[in-house]
């Protein structure tokens, strides 16, 4: 992995190989961004750079052997570690080290990959991955085997926050007495979901959203898009290199969040006052709650950002619009005004509460018929 291939954050690949080359390498990392936004690309980057001995801020310069190993992803110093859940071929006890060939399909595919991809790819969408304990005893026993080249040894931890209590105190304990020579990079979107005391035992580098021009630039270089077309994606992906990827290869209609949310929408519309599409409300969140809880935390998270652009719709900031809508008879700009300083707070709680309920395995019907009568009272909710 060559940090020149990795989008922006040029500050951190130069904070990165700096300190390494001075021999500055802390033992735990902490690696913080939104989706989309290299965190694993520079993982693996800094990893390469540690373990083959490169210089002068690239890949390519060192142990020769050691650099085409990380071509395929597979020096036996790098150790990886991702939710995972248990699949057709793996029937129970599931650890990264099963997943370990998908998982370096799924880096050659695209490194900028989600943890929703990533479960698609391993066929648990359905399901709720997670690191459990299992995983951390698979972390003790790699790390307590000498390095293969007398070096160092790295541990990469994406997605941390999924580390359910057990598995993070297994960790908390080798952060407070790390093995010699080890690095530990954990990676994480939702900072909030990390115990306290792991944070603080790790150097935090936070990640930013890669800028417009960046993301034009490389679906031109990289994926032979049209300018005009790469320019129009770049502003619509809000900074996620992922999500770009998604658009211009028009992957994301697998699940039809955005039909959905509008078929939701209009229930809650003409569900005040009419006893008889409360049935329709009903009917929708039986259909929603039919699927697996991931798929049902994509679509909420999703309501949240369609939300969000109806509210910069109503409030005339239209640079920060990103929304196309495809559903027919649906106007963005009529539904914004419905959306504005008197509701947003509530409807964002809302959902976010039906997310921290569906995660922690609350029923699913329950959960999303409550939130829909909760949402029929909000959007019409007066200033």
């Amino acid at each position: 992995m060559l940090f020149k291939d990795i989008l922006g954050q040029d500050h951190i690949k130069n904070h990165l190989t700096k300190s390494a080359t001075a021999g500055r390498i802390p033992h735990a990392q902490l690696f913080v961004g939104p989706e989309g936004s290299g965190t694993l690309s520079m993982a693996i980057a800094y990893a390469q750079y540690i373990l083959c001995g490169n210089i002068d801020l690239e890949n390519t310069n060192g142990n020769e052997t050691c650099n085409i190993k990380f071509e395929h992803f597979s020096h036996p110093d790098l150790h990886f570690v991702f939710p995972v859940a248990t699949n057709e071929d793996v029937k129970k006890h599931p650890v990264s080290a099963y997943f370990l060939t998908p998982w370096r399909e799924f880096l050659h595919e695209n490194p900028y990959g989600s943890l929703f991809d990533w479960y698609k790819k391993i066929g648990v969408e359905k399901k709720q991955g997670q690191i459990g304990v299992d995983e951390a005893s698979e972390i003790n026993k790699a790390l307590s085997l000498k390095a293969y080249e007398g070096g160092y040894k790295v541990m990469i931890i994406w997605m941390a926050d999924k580390m359910n209590t057990a598995a993070s105190n297994k960790l908390l304990k080798l952060l407070e007495e790390p093995p010699n020579k080890t690095v530990f990079i954990l990676i994480t979107e939702h900072l909030d979901d990390l115990l306290q005391t792991i944070i603080s035992r790790c150097q935090v580098l936070d990640f930013i959203g890669i800028s417009e021009s960046v993301i034009a630039e490389n679906l031109v270089s990289r994926e032979n898009c049209d300018q005009n077309l790469a320019l129009k994606i770049a502003h619509q992906s809000e900074g996620n290199y992922n999500k770009a990827l998604h658009i211009l290869k028009k992957d994301a209609d697998e699940y039809p969040f955005e039909e959905w949310f509008i078929e939701w929408i209009r229930s809650a519309f003409k569900a005040k006052g009419n006893a008889a599409a409360i049935l329709d409300l009903i009917k929708w969140s039986e259909k929603i709650s039919g699927l697996g809880r991931e798929v049902q935390k994509q679509f909420l998270n999703y309501c949240i950002y369609f939300f969000r652009q109806a509210l910069m719709a109503n409030y005339q900031a239209k640079e920060l619009v990103f929304f196309e809508p495809t559903v027919s008879n649906f106007d963005l700009e009529k539904f914004a005004p419905f959306v504005d300083g008197s509701n947003i707070n509530d409807i964002f709680k809302e959902l976010e509460t039906a997310i921290y309920h569906i995660e922690r395995n609350g029923n699913s019907k329950i959960i999303l018929t409550d939130l829909s009568i909760k949402l029929t009272r909000l959007i019409h909710k007066k200033q």
